[in-house]
């Protein structure tokens, strides 16, 4: 019996092995899985959560390459859809600490966006305690309409809703098309992260400059935005600030919870970290704070690693990192 099921993008990650290497000068790149939502469902797993994906992969030697690496990290795979003709998405990835990360996708028609209501009708969402849903499986193909029905679904049996925003620009046919469709599936959630840039994108009635990449958004502007939807909708808003740590914002509070000083070494990951243990803390029946601090914990200890997946912490290593930082 699962409990947290993660809903959306998958992939097959290849990272630099070169650190500091420029992206031109790389001579070899370490396999691994990721996408937002299985990453989450990883790490939750590490730290000692049931976790069920829910996503679609390519029938061929990739798509099982994938199951294959989930099934090992104790991700129940059941549900991982397989399709023909289609492929498994992918990323590479460059590591130049302190700040330089360059990302590639490659997901022109990745199995992940045809996940099916069929499919979304056959999980086990009335056993599961969670459901983490994911910004962009709302971009394109069938993936939307199973993320809507599951968030109708969970929200009539009681199961806490989670929505990473996940914006990859490069993913939409619209700069307005991520905002629209983040504001209709925003009320049907509980909690909701991502980083500034994200809330903005998602709220913002002009969202263009950060949509086309590089432009930081008005802080007053944001502010604002998020003091209008903590007034009109019930869900707790996690707004990831990098070093500076989280602010939980919610109708009558805000809380600022602060980061862990510690070296980088590669930042592609952190935020599923965060996600993965501010989860489990909430299942553990910590208050918001608590649980941001131990997902802040976990970002943490995944920038000062290499990779990705790989640098999800396990429980105990979270603990350690804790007793050592207080």
């Amino acid at each position: 019996m699962p409990e947290l099921i993660t809903v959306g993008r998958v992939s097959l990650d290849l990272f630099s092995r070169d650190i500091g290497a420029p992206f031109p000068q790389i001579n070899s790149f370490e396999t691994s899985v990721g996408g937002s939502p299985v990453n989450i469902a990883i790490g939750a797993s590490r730290l000692g959560m049931r976790s069920l994906a829910f996503t679609a992969v390519g029938d061929d030697e990739v798509g099982r390459f994938v199951r294959r690496y989930l099934a090992r990290e104790g991700v129940d795979t059941a549900h991982i859809a397989v399709r023909a003709g289609r492929r498994t998405g992918m990323a590479v990835v460059g590591v130049q600490p302190p700040d330089k990360f360059p990302l590639l996708f490659y997901r022109e028609n990745p199995a992940d966006i045809h996940l099916s209501l069929d499919e979304a009708q056959a999980l086990p969402l009335n056993e599961a305690r969670a459901l983490q849903l994911s910004g962009t499986a709302m971009s394109r193909g069938s993936a939307g309409d199973a993320t809507l029905y599951l968030a109708e679904q969970a929200r009539q049996l009681s199961v806490t809703t989670f929505l990473d925003l996940d914006l990859r620009p490069d993913q939409w046919t619209h700069a307005l098309a991520y905002g629209l469709r983040m504001r209709r599936l925003l009320p049907l959630c509980d909690v909701v992260i991502g980083t500034e840039e994200e809330f903005y994108a998602a709220l913002s009635p002009d969202p263009s400059a950060v949509m086309a990449g590089g432009a930081a958004p008005n802080k007053q502007a944001l502010e604002s935005l998020l003091d209008e939807t903590a007034r009109n909708h019930p869900a707790v808003l996690i707004v990831k600030r990098g070093a500076a740590g989280v602010s939980i914002v919610q109708r009558k509070a805000r809380i600022d919870v602060p980061g862990f000083p510690v070296e980088i070494v590669n930042t592609v990951g952190a935020g599923d970290g965060f996600a993965s243990g501010l989860i489990c803390g909430w299942a553990r029946g910590w208050d918001w704070r608590r649980s941001a601090r131990f997902g802040n914990a976990c970002g943490a200890l995944v920038v000062s690693r290499q990779g990705c997946a790989k640098a999800l912490p396990t429980l105990r290593e979270v603990e350690n990192f804790l007793a050592r930082s207080s």
